[in-house]
């Protein structure tokens, strides 16, 4: 059998605030590459450049990725070695990357993710709400499918990590106080590992009021908090048949 001789694609993880964050593979993948996708290469110069990493660098971001896809499998499969970053944090978490990996999936090229910086897994440690389980929703629907959308995470037992604008942030949790009540706790981190790093608990309420008296600013993670079960009492349960 013919050996396969394709190259491999690497995601690798990028600091989401502080440039500390980077870790020492991912800096040596990132020099030792063939070549780097990124979602904005202006914005990867910056941390490029911080590390002395002096790479061929391609834009591959959502709105040219669906014509990009094909050309950089057929490099993997002609040997070449790639890495893809996004602008902060995991490739493919609400970023691009997901289409080139089923596509180097189906193509049979090997692909490695780093472990690294992402900011949803800080945001729910330090909410103080339950993490054992979890949903990560990521986006809301900004019209579309919105409220329906809404109705159904009303019902979720397990806390919800959700990414959103600062500008759209006081307006998201009226959202969420109309369709799930004032008393829902929720936890919204914003700034994460950078200098004005802030988080903010308490219920949708008094979140909402916080963040209408001083402006959000920043990359904002939410963390709300699962609807509580109904305690059972003795009357709830049925008798076991005998």
């Amino acid at each position: 059998m013919k050996e396969n001789t394709f190259g491999k694609l690497y995601l690798v993880p990028t600091p989401v605030g502080n440039l500390e964050d980077m870790t020492f593979r991912a800096i040596r993948i990132l020099k030792e590459v063939d070549l780097i996708l990124a979602e904005d290469t202006r914005t990867s110069s910056v941390l490029l450049k911080h590390y002395e990493i002096e790479n061929k660098l391609m834009s591959h971001h959502k709105f040219n990725e669906h014509k990009t896809v094909g050309n950089i499998v057929e490099r993997l499969k002609a040997g070449e070695t790639i890495a893809l970053i996004s602008d902060a944090g995991t490739p493919a978490i609400s970023d691009p990357g997901f289409l080139l990996v089923r596509a180097c999936v189906e193509a049979n090229v090997e692909i490695e993710c780093l472990p690294g910086a992402t900011a949803f897994v800080p945001a729910l440690v330090d909410s103080g709400l339950p993490n054992d389980r979890f949903c990560f929703e990521g986006f809301l629907p900004q019209k579309k499918g919105r409220q329906t959308r809404l109705q159904e995470l009303e019902k979720e037992e397990r806390s919800v990590i959700i990414y959103e604008s600062p500008f759209r942030l006081v307006k998201t949790l009226g959202h969420l106080i109309e369709v799930m009540g004032e008393e829902r706790k929720v936890s919204v981190t914003r700034e994460i590992s950078k200098l004005h790093e802030e988080t903010v608990r308490g219920t949708l309420s008094e979140v909402k009021a916080h963040f209408e008296q001083h402006e959000p600013k920043g990359e904002i993670v939410m963390v709300l908090g699962g609807k509580e079960k109904k305690k059972k009492n003795k009357y709830d349960e049925s008798e076991e048949d005998e």
